[in-house]
């Protein structure tokens, strides 16, 4: 019996309308445990394929019927077979169209805004991730920020929508996720930016990109304006876009804020990112628009699938920025922290232009959620 599969695109966008969805996840315990799909409307139940290798009666009373039903493995081979069994049994079933994996890599474009002058602000949702990225248009031209790898995603975009990317920046040399940053200048023609601390020993071109700088999208003066912020890395640098927004990388996230460690330097980064959060971030306007690079939980996702929230109200209710004693500040980020990214250093070695992996290896390297934060449950 044929059943049909449903993308994660399809899947994305259900997720962001939260439309009910009975999710059965035939992974190991651990990998689920590990990182799994999310969702305010799905529910979740987990059952390991080789528990269903016999059939799926014994768990029939746990499916609902005539109820949208998904189930995810992680490439997709395993989810065919059960969703076959559930659909034989008379339950609605789908199965994830390249399992986990696919989940991973898909980026879903939404509107963040307009800018003052003319144009618009993007941001590029990659769900099963928690990664976020940023394209600034402006009469014709385009301004790419933190890029996944998959950059057919922002190719495709700006030529549906006339532009051309110029200029494409990284807040900082990645850990978590391998950067298209690099890839995506080479492809269209634009220049590359990247923080001189972080690219000691990257082995290609880049330009400089330094506090004072303006970059300037367009006609008309859609500026983006670097301000240095370590802390994540010793070159993190935050951008001031149109005076509206503030991109802040891996600095500060709605619901928490960086870690340092991911380098092997938290003891000397900790001052930096104390600095940058209690003090320069501190002198900027409140009404900044914070749209950060990564999002843990999906309750940190808007009703329209963004991800961003005043500067000022984190001030009041990010737990991180509210630690007045500097040596409990520094004991929560540098201690018990969670583990970090998968592969995170070969990532590194990547972001440099030092490993050259293969896209099935890219893939396995960057497999797993988002850990570029300190999680919430540690700053609470």
């Amino acid at each position: 019996m044929t059943v049909k599969a449903m993308t994660a695109e399809q899947l994305t966008k259900k997720i962001i309308n939260k439309e009910p969805l009975f999710l059965l996840d035939v992974r190991n315990e651990s990998d689920v445990q590990d990182w799994k799909i999310e969702g305010k409307a799905v529910e979740y139940v987990n059952v390991p394929y080789f528990e269903l290798l016999d059939g799926v009666e014994g768990i029939l009373k746990k499916v609902p019927i005539g109820r949208e039903m998904l189930v995810v493995c992680a490439k997709e081979g395993s989810s065919i077979m059960v969703a076959k069994m559930l659909s034989e049994a008379g339950r609605t079933v789908h199965y994830l169209q390249g399992g986990m994996k696919a989940w991973s890599e898909h980026v879903e474009p939404v509107k963040v805004g307009d800018l003052i002058e003319g144009g618009e602000l993007y941001q590029f949702v990659r769900m099963g991730k928690g990664c976020l990225s940023y394209m600034i248009m402006s009469n014709g031209e385009a301004a790419i920020v933190d890029a996944a790898r998959m950059t057919d995603v922002y190719i495709n975009f700006v030529k549906m929508h006339g532009v051309t990317v110029t200029h494409v920046l990284d807040t900082h040399l990645h850990a978590d996720h391998i950067s298209g940053g690099k890839k995506l200048a080479d492809q269209s023609g634009a220049l590359y930016w990247l923080p001189p601390k972080d690219a000691e020993e990257v082995t290609f071109h880049y330009n400089r990109l330094e506090e004072g700088q303006r970059i300037t999208i367009g006609e008309t003066t859609i500026g983006i304006r670097p301000l240095y912020s370590p802390g994540h890395t010793i070159g993190s640098t935050s951008f001031i876009v149109d005076d509206q927004y503030l991109l802040t990388g891996d600095i500060l996230f709605v619901d928490s804020i960086g870690r340092p460690d991911l380098a092997g330097m938290a003891e000397d980064w900790v001052g930096d990112l104390r600095e940058t959060l209690y003090e320069r971030y501190t002198a900027l306007s409140k009404e900044l628009i914070v749209l950060p690079a990564h999002f843990m939980t999906m309750e940190e996702v808007n009703e329209d699938g963004s991800v961003w929230q005043e500067l000022g109200a984190l001030f009041k209710d990010n737990h991180g920025l509210n630690i007045e004693d500097e040596d409990v500040f520094r004991r929560m980020v540098t201690q018990d922290l969670p583990a970090q990214p998968n592969a995170y250093q070969d990532i590194r070695q990547t972001n440099m232009g030092k490993l050259n992996p293969d896209d099935e290896e890219q893939r396995e390297m960057e497999i797993g959620p988002n850990r570029c934060a300190i999680r919430s449950c540690l700053i609470k």
